[in-house]
């Protein structure tokens, strides 16, 4: 079956598309706030009624624990295998809104960009697929695979109710294969097929100090302050040569080898251009590039502490509570459990003062086997998709239903991402690229073409770099 009518269909009904992404990007799907779940509710109603409408007649906003889960099932193609096709429409929080240049939740246009929260990190890469599917269904009666969609409201949040629901309807479900789309480009004219993610661990720590705030005049230099001694504990986290300091975080990592350094100094980005994007100096673990350190070594990030007075003017306090987040980045052989267990001790060791630790997050890294013959069709799709084959790179990030699919159900997947560096995810006024999410759309229309051909059971083949 040819993609090429349904091509012609997505090329024609590209504005209403567009159309379709701003109304999506309208939900404010916040998940990790709870004054915004209804908010993520109506953002999966919405989901799960646009995918009815395009012809998926049982698509269901499934309830969990958390979020909503909408589910969409196609299954008549006898003989076909089944895809998993997973993305999700959760959002990160905007604050702080003042940095926004026009409110995110109302989606505008600027330019060849749409700017809007979720806007590229994930609600244009999912609606790609859900457009590649529509563009099928008008124009051949359906996909050349049979499709399960699994899309989730938890995924900036730690994807708590996945994990329960993928096991709980595996029987259903059924897939043979999966793609997920929640990974980036290296640009407009660059595409990328990411092969390996870190896993990622978030902790809060918390210091208790007196029953409320003191006046520091009084009792400044006297009694414990929770803020100082807070702060005391996160410089204590890394060496003055910006390796992590915990105690066995690195034993268990599995060093580069050349070849594979080889290949990332090939297909990924040079330190100038990691720099010149991200607008910052460089830091981190000497020994490695920058795209190494943010992709293929585990890190320890500081994202936030909160406590005493930072408002205009002067507060003159001792805090009574301060509070610190932190994000750990995990490579192959770290696992969560155990790299939480070493942070504890750490934290028991220096901290001067009780704290708590709790974890918000936990997911392990992954990687995708670059013999699978679902890589092929990947790379395949970007080419007619971009006139270009992807190069093949490492992510930092993490996506946790890929190690889920791989480890815990076996089920081959492609990471086909479409975000750009320019895109701002996760910061103010992000953006989707129209013209990356147009192609995007016919790469996952030549996707659905090409996996009608790729069985569960690789071959040995290594993708072309």
């Amino acid at each position: 079956m040819s993609g090429d009518a349904a091509v012609a269909y997505a090329r024609r009904t590209e504005s209403r598309f567009v159309g379709d992404l701003a109304r999506f990007v309208s939900f404010a799907s916040v998940s990790a706030q709870p004054a915004r779940a209804r908010d993520v509710q109506a953002c999966a109603d919405w989901l799960a009624a646009h995918l009815r409408g395009i012809g998926l007649a049982d698509a269901t906003a499934h309830p969990t624990a958390g979020h909503p889960i909408v589910c969409a099932t196609w299954r008549r193609r006898p003989g076909a295998p089944t895809l998993l096709v997973y993305g999700h429409y959760d959002v990160q929080p905007v604050e702080p809104v003042s940095a926004w240049s026009s409110p995110p939740f109302e989606p505008t246009r600027i330019g060849d960009r749409l700017v809007g929260r979720g806007a590229s990190d994930d609600k244009a890469q999912l609606l790609a697929h859900v457009a590649a599917l529509e563009s099928y269904l008008r124009t051949a009666g359906g996909p050349p695979v049979n499709v399960v969609c699994v899309f989730e409201g938890e995924e900036e949040s730690g994807s708590r109710s996945l994990a329960p629901f993928l096991l709980a309807q595996r029987d259903r479900l059924r897939p043979d294969l999966a793609v997920v789309s929640d990974t980036t480009m290296l640009g407009a004219e660059r595409p990328a097929l990411t092969y390996a993610l870190r896993g990622n661990l978030v902790l809060e720590l918390a210091v208790r100090g007196p029953s409320h705030d003191l006046h520091s005049g009084n009792f400044g230099g006297a009694v414990a302050n929770p803020l100082e001694s807070l702060c005391a504990l996160l410089a204590s986290l890394h060496d003055e040569h910006g390796r992590v300091a915990v105690a066995g975080f690195y034993d268990r990592v599995v060093p580069l080898s050349p070849a594979e350094r080889d290949l990332m100094a090939r297909n990924g980005p040079s330190d100038a251009e990691l720099l010149r994007s991200s607008g910052s100096a460089a830091a981190g673990e000497p020994g490695f590039t920058l795209y190494e350190r943010s992709t293929a070594r585990p890190s320890l990030s500081v994202t936030g502490v909160a406590g005493g007075y930072a408002g205009a003017g002067a507060k003159a306090v001792v805090p009574a509570r301060a509070v610190a987040k932190l994000d750990v980045r995990l490579v192959p052989r770290q696992d969560p459990r155990t790299i939480e267990q070493l942070i504890r001790r750490h934290v028991a060791t220096h901290a001067g003062v009780p704290m708590s630790m709790s974890v918000i997050a936990a997911s392990p890294p992954a990687r995708s086997d670059l013999t699978h013959p679902l890589l092929q069709a990947a790379a395949a799709a970007y080419a007619r998709g971009f006139g270009r084959r992807p190069a093949l790179v490492r992510s930092g990030g993490t996506v946790p239903v890929v190690a889920m699919l791989q480890e815990r159900l076996g089920v081959p997947t492609a990471l086909l991402g479409f975000g750009l560096p320019e895109d701002r995810m996760h910061a103010p006024n992000e953006s989707a690229h129209l013209p990356t999410f147009a192609r995007a759309i016919e790469t996952c229309i030549w996707f659905l073409h090409e996996a009608a051909r790729v069985h569960a059971r690789p071959r040995r083949t290594t993708v072309a770099a």
